[in-house]
């Protein structure tokens, strides 16, 4: 249920980005579900192989390259889905960088609820 919950919040959260920044868009609220389950995949699947690939440059970087490779998961989502477009990379960084806000305040309302 938590699960459930979760993905419902990342859609809201990609829903309301969609509607704030005018270079991303997603089509409808189906798709800001299947959005929100395809970023969580490839947050799990590919982010920790981008992340060893590219570890030297996130040493030198002090960890800001993650913020880059945080984008290109965006971008990633960008292609497998139809109904969702983000124009370039630096509209995915910032739309990864709120979308992490969001998704925090969010989830943080959840984990109080259960108290």
């Amino acid at each position: 249920m938590n699960l459930i919950l979760r993905i419902l919040l990342s859609a809201i959260a990609v829903v309301i980005l969609a509607k704030v920044l005018p270079n991303v868009s997603v089509d409808s609220y189906m798709t800001a579900v299947i959005v929100a389950v395809v970023l969580s995949l490839l947050n799990l699947l590919v982010k920790p192989i981008l992340v060893i690939l590219t570890l030297p440059v996130t040493i030198v970087t002090l960890g800001l390259f993650l913020l880059i490779i945080n984008a290109i998961i965006i971008l990633l989502a960008d292609k497998l889905i139809d109904g969702f477009t983000v124009e370039n990379i630096w509209w995915a960084l910032i739309f990864s960088l709120l979308l992490s806000f969001l998704q925090s305040i969010f989830f943080s309302l959840l984990k109080d609820d259960k108290q």
